[in-house]
């Protein structure tokens, strides 16, 4: 059995959270913890959804930066570093 217990003491938690919860609210918290079991599972399997890697300057920023555009290449670069933030 699951963490060394055995049959008893299962049958005496099941009797506990009857009694605390409910027969009628039983499912609901079923549902609802296996949703949030189904979630958990779905954003671990999805780590490679956040991009967490440094920018990398274009060929174009590089060039902009050394002819004297550092005032636009700041500018478009905070653009860009917000636009590429996930969205919360």
């Amino acid at each position: 059995m699951p963490f060394g217990m055995g049959v008893g003491e299962l049958v005496l938690i099941l009797v506990i959270v009857t009694v605390v919860f409910g027969a009628t609210k039983l499912p609901q918290l079923g549902d609802g913890l296996g949703r949030a079991i189904k979630n958990f599972k779905r954003s671990v399997g999805s780590l490679n959804e956040i991009e967490v890697t440094p920018r990398v300057p274009s060929v174009s920023e590089k060039k902009s930066d050394q002819a004297g555009g550092s005032a636009t290449t700041a500018g478009s670069s905070a653009t860009a570093a917000s636009q590429e933030r996930p969205a919360k």
